[in-house]
């Protein structure tokens, strides 16, 4: 996975897996999911991204589940 900030744009893009995008489809204003060819989602484009969320750290517990 890897995230990318845009500044210029104030866009960020979160790139899922290692994958062409062949179709994509904006699931709420602004926000837009890249998929491949298999319909699997690749990437996730938020757009004015600074504006939704605050740019401070912030913590997410996570719970790890041993299979």
């Amino acid at each position: 996975m890897k995230v990318r900030y845009f500044p210029d744009t104030d866009t960020l893009y979160i790139e899922l897996i290692d994958a062409p995008s062949v179709e994509s489809e904006e699931v709420m204003e602004g926000v837009v999911l890249d998929y491949d060819k298999g319909g699997k989602v690749v990437g996730v484009e938020i757009e004015h991204f600074t504006e939704r969320f605050r740019m401070e750290p912030v913590e997410i517990p996570l719970k790890l589940v041993s299979t």
